[in-house]
């Protein structure tokens, strides 16, 4: 079914708009196949390029609802709210008395965090047209957004009902979990996953059990009840060391050696320790292993790789490849010193958080930090963390 709905994981946000992985690989009529360039082309992270291959669908076909939808999913998932708040004014050109263009106008309004007024443009789009599926959804995340849990899971009712989407599914269970009920989103979530018909659909919704499960470790506190630390960990797995609210703020060579500490403590060990840097904090962890420091040209999956950085390389090609081999081999771990709150996690163990620049958590806490490895559910628990034989014979 090629619907209207869908709902984007951010680190703490939803966007509500369809991905490109909800639709056919190959499309089945001349519109659909009008589209599957531009669709290519996102799917391979050329952005720029897709989008100016939406607008030249959009310049030959302006009738093309999808076309307008998914340029708008596009520029709302890369935080470009302006822009997509100015597409929705074109898409009022074009679609000029539907409701359409309306709640594309109380979505980009949502990005930029003005939910009153997001509001205030779906009703009006509701008003319009109280049929149409995607405004309910929309409806419903800004109700969500400012705090009215109720009127939001009735409007994604009325969205569901109108038009039944996995995407739908998961956005409810999302919200049901921050009421409490980890039951009631555990079965949202369950339903949503029966319905996937994709890969990263099902990963999505894969990790929202995660994190609901972890969740259940804190409760009866709610994710937003938590610290930044605990958050963290719940919503990723990842061990975070410096999980305290008071105090002075470590420095990295303290959380190194926490690091360390933490290794020990969990019998981890490592065949090879990886910088993208080499300077005297990326060569003192090499030390404390008993490993030569190793550029990221020399990583090997094999050896159980240590891959390290004060602060994550997110322009770093040959960083983002090796982060991703390490979970697909199942051994070695990523450790990085201070990671952005907001951006995209790729560590195993973080030393603290930070918040444009400002470090949200100051204290180094050990037995929060040995709590958060053992668990069953963290991104090291089924780690291969010991190197083979060959490499500690060649030691």
């Amino acid at each position: 079914m090629k619907g209207h709905l869908v709902i984007v994981g951010t680190p703490g946000i939803f966007a509500i708009m369809r991905t490109t992985s909800s639709f056919e690989i190959f499309p089945n009529d001349a519109s659909e196949r009008d589209l599957a360039r531009a669709r290519w082309l996102r799917r391979e992270g050329r952005l720029d390029d897709a989008e100016k291959a939406y607008r030249k669908v959009m310049e030959g076909q302006p009738g093309l609802r999808v076309s307008w939808m998914e340029l708008f999913d596009l520029l709302r998932r890369s935080k470009r709210a302006t822009e997509a708040l100015a597409l929705a004014a074109d898409a009022a050109q074009v679609f000029e008395t539907e409701a359409f263009p309306i709640t594309l106008k109380g979505a980009a309004l949502i990005e930029q965090e003005r939910f009153h007024e997001a509001l205030e443009a779906l009703e009006d789009a509701v008003a319009r047209d109280p049929n149409l599926a995607l405004t309910w959804h929309e409806l419903g995340y800004a109700a969500y957004r400012i705090g009215d849990g109720t009127r939001a899971l009735l409007a994604l009712d009325r969205a569901f009902a109108l038009e039944p989407h996995t995407e739908t599914l998961t956005l409810r269970g999302r919200i049901i979990r921050e009421t409490g009920e980890l039951y009631a989103a555990t079965v949202a979530f369950e339903a949503a996953l029966h319905s996937a018909t994709h890969d990263e659909q099902r990963a999505e919704i894969e990790h929202e059990v995660l994190v609901t499960q972890r969740l259940g470790d804190f409760a009866p506190r709610r994710l937003r009840d938590l610290t930044p630390a605990e958050r963290w960990f719940a919503e990723h797995g990842t061990v975070v060391l410096a999980a305290e609210s008071p105090g002075t703020a470590p420095a990295s060579e303290e959380l190194v050696l926490a690091f360390v500490s933490l290794a020990h403590d969990r019998d981890w060990d490592f065949g090879q320790v990886v910088s993208v840097t080499d300077n005297s904090l990326s060569r003192t962890v090499a030390q404390r292993f008993g490993l030569q420091l190793q550029t990221l040209d020399m990583f090997d999956p094999e050896q159980v790789p240590l891959l390290f950085a004060e602060r994550p390389p997110f322009d770093d090609a040959r960083w983002l490849q090796a982060v991703e081999r390490i979970g697909e081999e199942g051994k070695g771990a990523t450790f990085v010193v201070w990671h952005p709150i907001d951006g995209a996690p790729d560590a195993d163990v973080v030393g603290g958080l930070e918040q444009n620049d400002t470090r949200l958590a100051l204290g180094i806490d050990p037995a929060s930090a040995i709590v958060m490895a053992q668990h069953p559910l963290a991104r090291v628990a089924a780690r291969g963390l010991i190197p083979p034989l060959s490499t500690l014979q060649s030691e």
